[in-house]
């Protein structure tokens, strides 16, 4: 009743506002990507060189398979810190498995057993426990790296089976592995979240979860998924992390890693209050990281000014987040 009194102009002028501000709701981040990536391709010619391109797509195929993990959670209204700790723990466990019985398949399972465990220890703890996601992971966060360092005494831990390198060094045309196995995982998370009950139910539990209850939802088997999901995924990528030099480092690999993770699922529009969020939108936010970090290192601006980008990125995107 009220649009009846404005004439066609203001009624086109209102349509055109409201179009523009879903058309930015939707695809904020593809918008932002689409601008820093020409402004660095204005900036640095080096940056449209293809090797330049793949050497991207390569740094941040580790902590984009992290973030899908992630946004999971994050979608659910968890939070994980542990990330990081536990890739290094799954790293040194499957190390060391592969040490003992000189098997890649065995430390490739090995590894996927141990991350989805640890994931679902978490879950364990925020479902059943009624423990605070960031608490819980916290807590993980410290433990998972404590025994990662006992178990190496401190420092690193070298495989001796050499054919393990090619998971991480191997390419297919120019097209290196790890890059194909983040393509493959977020086409897979993807579908997850946004084909399947269970991507429907962990979006319902983030917007609601006192109405996911009343719906019959399995609150507590979600939560436990969600975390088991996010595990398996760490795994996934500390495999290609401890591939690459066949060896892991108890103090310095994953170092930040859930700072990198979660600066990518909020750039790429995932509330942290949870139920609203898109896998393509963490892709793009990998995306976007990756390339300010090669800006970054191509205009030679110091690394210790890097976390400073990384914190104020985020902070501008939650700002950006509670204006919608």
């Amino acid at each position: 009743m009220a649009n009846s009194n404005l004439n066609p102009i203001q009624l086109q002028s209102n349509t055109t506002k409201s179009r523009l501000s879903w058309l930015w709701s939707e695809y904020s981040v593809i918008i932002a990507f689409l601008v820093i990536f020409i402004a660095a391709s204005i900036l640095s010619p080096r940056f449209l060189d293809i090797n330049n391109q793949l050497n991207i797509l390569m740094q941040v195929s580790i902590i984009g398979i992290v973030a899908l993990g992630m946004t999971v959670v994050m979608l659910s209204g968890g939070i994980d810190l542990s990330v990081g700790s536990v890739l290094v723990l799954v790293g040194v466990i499957t190390v060391l498995t592969l040490n003992a019985t000189g098997s890649i398949f065995v430390a490739l399972l090995t590894a996927l057993i141990t991350g989805a465990f640890v994931g679902f220890l978490n879950g364990l703890m925020v479902a059943k426990g009624r423990i605070a996601s960031f608490i819980a992971t916290l807590g993980m966060m410290a433990g998972a790296r404590s025994i990662a360092l006992y178990i190496a005494e401190g420092g690193s831990i070298s495989g001796e089976v050499s054919s393990f390198t090619a998971i991480a060094n191997s390419e297919l045309w120019i097209i290196d592995y790890p890059i194909i196995i983040f393509l493959i995982m977020t086409a897979l998370v993807y579908i997850l979240m946004h084909k399947t009950r269970f991507g429907r139910y962990v979006y319902a539990l983030g917007s609601n979860e006192k109405a996911a209850l009343l719906s019959a939802i399995r609150v507590d088997r979600i939560k436990i998924g969600v975390y088991s999901l996010a595990g398996l995924l760490v795994s996934v990528a500390a495999v290609i992390e401890t591939s690459r030099l066949n060896s892991i480092s108890s103090s310095s690999s994953g170092v930040q890693y859930e700072l990198d993770a979660i600066a990518a699922v909020i750039i790429g529009g995932t509330r942290m209050t949870g139920g609203r969020g898109k896998i393509i939108g963490t892709f793009f936010g990998v995306l976007i990281l990756g390339i300010l970090n090669n800006m970054m290192n191509l205009m030679n601006v110091s690394p210790h000014l890097q976390g400073f980008v990384k914190g104020l990125i985020i902070i501008v995107a939650v700002v950006f987040q509670k204006r919608e």
